[in-house]
Formats: structure tokens, sequence, C-alpha cells
């Protein structure tokens, strides 16, 4: 099955009504609490930023254009891991589009309290004006969730062993294993979807036996959303593209780290203790609900180059560096694009007829 890519409200055939004025004021609401959240956070985290900002010396031109060459790749491999999981379930949907997608819902996720909530909702918002049904929407995301973990959890066993160290092999080979088990039964499921409806049956029998409701109340709805998996076929040749765009994201990105670095300092550079520096770093940001891990990353990224041999002003500079371009920069054209596509979407909405 192929489909285009249309905006989701017209996908179940009715066209939405224009929105009430009070959601103005919500909106607006809305926008003044991001714009506090931010001013506190540059409060709170304006003293350790001016400290190091004072250890940045001018960068190599060369090198620091190279860095944001890569952090741009790193993006861009994220929107195609997207890009491939989409066109496995026939969205075709341009490419330009799922990397807009991947930036406003970066930026989201790493700047807003409570950002992945934020930005798993955006997500599917956009995949659903794509033309995904609410079960594609929903399996694209879990799917590019698992495949991004698993592919820092490879690129951290790779710079264990480009170091001579011992990686965690019990705790490597048991997520690849479950992440394989999941893509398997997911491919299962997306050719057979009706094989869990006695299971699904089971437990919402026992949920409406709880709420006094009759056995069956909502079997009709979730038949409905498991049927629409039956789009989502994920094929061998795009589960592996999606797989190594993953593992190009965080590459890229610890390319960028690594470039950063280098317009810092002419000294020599262990590679690999960069590598494990970043993996670090960013195992230390998934455990932070601190908005971007602001402080804790950058902690871990010192902390892990210094370890590897850098001096302590290089390794601020360079952590300073990439997180300008990583945070800094790429928060910025995040917001830039969430900006423009809801402009766009509301520019679409005022095209269509109101409704009674």
């Amino acid at each position: 099955m192929t489909v285009t890519s249309r905006p989701a409200d017209t996908v179940d055939g009715a066209r939405p009504a224009r929105r009430h004025p009070a959601r103005r004021w919500i909106r607006r609401l809305a926008i003044t609490a991001i714009v506090v959240a931010f001013a506190v956070e540059l409060v709170i985290g304006w003293p350790s930023l001016s400290s190091a900002l004072s250890q940045l010396r001018a960068p190599h031109a060369g090198w620091l254009a190279a860095a944001v060459v890569a952090e741009l790749a790193a993006m861009g491999a994220y929107g195609r891991m997207q890009h491939f999981l989409l066109s496995s379930a026939g969205l075709r949907v341009p490419i330009y589009r799922n990397v807009a997608l991947a930036y406003a819902a970066h930026s989201l996720n790493e700047t807003l309290p409570g950002g992945p909530a934020f930005s798993t909702q955006f997500n599917f918002q956009q995949m659903r004006r794509f033309g995904a049904t609410p079960a594609v929407a929903t399996w694209c995301i879990a799917l590019s969730g698992i495949l991004s973990t698993t592919a820092l959890a490879l690129v951290t066993a790779v710079g264990a062993l480009a170091s001579n160290g011992e990686p965690n092999w019990l705790g490597l080979a048991g997520l690849t294993v479950v992440t394989v088990l999941i893509m398997f039964g997911v491919q299962r499921v997306t050719r057979r979807p009706q094989m869990l409806e006695p299971a699904v049956r089971a437990v919402l029998t026992r949920v409406n036996r709880v709420r006094r409701r009759p056995a069956e109340q909502g079997l009709d709805r979730v038949r409905g959303f498991i049927g629409q998996l039956g789009a989502a076929r994920l094929t061998a040749g795009y589960g592996a593209a999606a797989a190594i765009a993953a593992i190009l994201n965080w590459a890229f990105d610890a390319v960028c780290l690594w470039l950063c670095l280098r317009a810092v300092t002419g000294g020599p550079i262990d590679s690999t203790q960069v590598l494990l520096a970043f993996c670090a770093g960013m195992a230390a940001g998934t455990i932070t609900i601190i908005p971007g891990g602001l402080g804790i990353i950058d902690s871990a990224l010192i902390l892990g180059l210094v370890t590897g041999g850098v001096d302590t002003p290089t390794a601020i500079a360079a952590v300073v560096l990439y997180r300008i371009i990583s945070f800094g920069f790429i928060i910025g054209a995040g917001w830039i694009s969430w900006l423009i596509m809801r402009r766009r979407h509301r520019a679409y909405l005022a095209t269509l007829p109101t409704t009674d």
C-alpha cells in the first residue's frame, strides 16, 4: 500500500472547525510559560556557563565548520531513520519534512520540562498529518526509540573494544536480543494483526470488569487500531536502512565532539577516548530530568576527556564549543522549524470552510 503525504485533518474525511478564540489565550499562556522556563534555565545555568565560556579560546574556523556539518549530518541521519520507518508503512513523505520534524521534536525534547512527553505528542501529531494512522504513528515512534537506544549501546561497545576495554557483553547481548525479538514480533504482528485479538480481548474484559462496563465495550475501537498495523510492514531492507541511520546519528554526533576538540587544540587526540567520553556523556543525559542535561552532560563529557588525557582547560573549551553547536545551534534551528510547521498548518486551516 502506498499513501502520499497529506494533512491528518483530511485523513478521516472531515474538515476541522475553526479554533475557538479562547484557545488563542491558551496558546499565548503556553508560549509565555515556555519563555519563562527558558529564562529560569538561563539564570540557573549562567554562572557555570559564563565560567565555561571564559575557557573557550578562538577555535580554528575550518574545524569549526566541519563540526557544524557533522552535527547537521547527525540530525539528517535521525530524520532519515524515521523516513525509512514511515516508508516501510507505505508513506511517501519528502525527506526534508522528516528532517524538519526531527529538528522540531528534538528542540521540544531538550528544552522543555517534561520534554519527552511534548516531543512524543508532537511527533505523533505530525505523523498523523503526514497521513499515518494512529497505529502506524505509534509504531514508528516506539521503534525509533528502540533503534536509537540500541545504536548508542553498539557505539559504546565499539569504543570500549577500540580502547582495549571490556564492554558489558552480557548487557549488550541482552539489549540486542530484546531489540531483535521486538522487531521480529512487530513484523509478525503487522503481517497478522488479528493474532493480538485474543490477548487484547482478555485484557479488555478484565479492565471493563473493574470499570463495571460490558465485557466487550471498546473492542471495536481496539480492533480498528490493531487492523491499522497491517499497513506497517517492516521489510529487511527498510529495517537495515533505519538501523544504519540510527548508528550514523550517534556516530556523526561523536565526530562533532572530536572536531570541536580539534578546533581548540593542535595537540594529539586519542579518538577512542573521545568516543568513550561522548558515550558517557550521552548515557548521563538519559538519567537526568534537567532540560538538555545542562550541567550533567557537560560534566560527564569534560570528565571523560580529562580522564582520556586532555588537559582541563582544553576539555572545557571543546565541550563548550560542542554544546554551542549541538545544543544552541541545533535547538535554535529546531524551534524555527517548529514555528514554520505551526504557521503552515494554521495557514492551511484558514483555507478550510468552517463547520457547524
